[in-house]
């Protein structure tokens, strides 16, 4: 496969993203610096806001989550919105309040499981942490990122001689017990914690009894690469779901003047039900929504009339058929790497797609010239589900759930096709447009 010059420079792009991006915190600061680079506004939402057609803003909540908008051309009453969903969050280790402790002159940190990532990927990379942490300032607190860019703490494997049947059974880790993650050698009369944090503070340049808490959480340092005989694919950590959320941001920021308005929303705390005030399941795109409509001056009908003409697009990455594991998968829905976008069905809606929201999407794939798959799960294996059913039924808007082609979901290092992220931001392109 001939490697295109446009699709290797999105990959790369995207790549460069998630490399910035170890933390759903670094994630939304790295949108936030693309968005303001291209002229898009940002709101707050404790103050007043003054909207102008045609024009493009953002707005944070708790730092991890961000919905960007362009204004219409036209009137919300004659069109609607046009919504792409996605989430900032991917599984992992998260570190414990009370993180460090000393065992056997080693500093261990203790990690608590986000979401559902595959732990023995986790083992024998070199590893590193990212995230938030609040500090003592003259308004009570501040908060600041965090990350190290060099491998700070490993999750040493054992040896075969010790787990003499790891290839027969797999790897089975306690997640009490056989999860911490070796930081260093502990420093004779210095406690473990102390150690951590001051680790920290020096990072930050702050005294570490300035700090009052963190959140952080466990990436890997290998930066995103190109693979393939053709480099036609690409490997990091992440794609799940932090390509979805740059294919939207990147579509919206190339749409010029839509008739529309148009809404990346990126949501943080999908892999853990999105029950949040920054999750999908919370009131943040409909008070955006509301907020835009009252901009307008629309009153309570011409809002619900607005809605009713929308549509929304929940994009998730999808399952890649892997050949080495054909009894996984649905037999006649096998959806293939470099393929297009991938329309996931669920006769139980834990995807919300219909037969109406995917004609629709399948006019706006054969618009843009993008080809696209459909795909089903096995009927004996329990499916996932994403923010689309939770937006649906907040919103009462007609949805679809799509997403690239991708293998080793929830692993520490993922992989997708090249193409299908280019054909990702023409088809969200496409609807921007309508």
């Amino acid at each position: 496969m001939p490697m295109d010059n446009q699709a290797h420079t999105q990959a790369g792009n995207l790549l460069n993203f998630i490399d910035d991006s170890p933390s759903p915190w670094h994630a939304v600061s790295s949108i936030e610096k693309r968005l303001t680079d291209h002229n898009f506004k940002k709101l707050n939402e404790s103050e007043i806001w003054q909207l102008k057609i045609g024009e493009s803003y953002y707005v944070t909540r708790g730092e991890a989550s961000i919905i960007a908008f362009t204004l219409g051309q036209i009137p919300l009453i004659n069109s609607g919105f046009r919504i792409v969903g996605a989430h900032t969050d991917s599984p992992g280790l998260r570190l414990k309040p009370n993180t460090a402790y000393g065992s056997d002159g080693l500093v261990r940190i203790g990690v608590e499981i986000y979401g559902g990532p595959i732990l023995a990927t986790f083992t024998d990379r070199d590893l590193s942490v990212a995230g938030r942490v609040t500090i003592r300032s003259a308004k009570g607190f501040e908060t600041k990122l965090l990350k190290f860019d060099h491998a700070l703490m490993r999750l040493p494997n054992l040896a075969i001689h010790m787990n003499r049947e790891v290839n027969e059974k797999g790897l089975i880790l306690n997640k009490q017990t056989e999860l911490p993650l070796i930081f260093g050698q502990n420093k004779v009369g210095i406690e473990a914690d102390n150690q951590f944090l001051t680790y920290i503070a020096d990072a930050l340049k702050v005294e570490s009894k300035e700090i009052l808490t963190f959140e952080l959480n466990v990436f890997d340092t290998q930066k995103g690469i190109f693979w393939g005989a053709n480099q036609e694919f690409i490997s990091d950590s992440q794609l799940d779901n932090l390509a979805s959320c740059h294919a939207a941001i990147t579509a919206l920021i190339k749409t010029d003047k839509p008739r529309s308005t148009c809404i990346s929303a990126l949501f943080d705390h999908e892999e853990i039900g999105s029950k949040s005030s920054t999750g999908a399941n919370g009131s943040f795109l409909a008070n955006v929504i509301n907020r835009i409509g009252l901009s307008q001056k629309l009153e309570e009908e011409a809002r619900l009339r607005a809605l009713a003409q929308s549509f929304f697009i929940s994009a998730d990455m999808a399952h890649a058929y892997h050949p080495n594991h054909p009894s996984a998968y649905e037999p006649y829905h096998h959806v293939l790497v470099n393929k297009g976008p991938v329309i996931k069905t669920n006769a139980n809606q834990r995807y919300t797609t219909n037969a109406e929201s995917a004609a629709r999407f399948i006019t706006l794939c054969e618009s843009a010239d993008v080809p696209y798959q459909k795909y089903a799960h096995r009927a004996d294996l329990g499916c996932g589900s994403t923010i689309g059913p939770i937006v649906a039924s907040l919103l009462g808007i007609n949805s679809i759930d799509i997403g690239s082609p991708m293998w080793a979901m929830h692993s520490i290092r993922e992989s997708t096709g090249v193409f299908d992220h280019t054909y990702m931001i023409a088809v969200l392109k496409e609807l921007f447009n309508t």
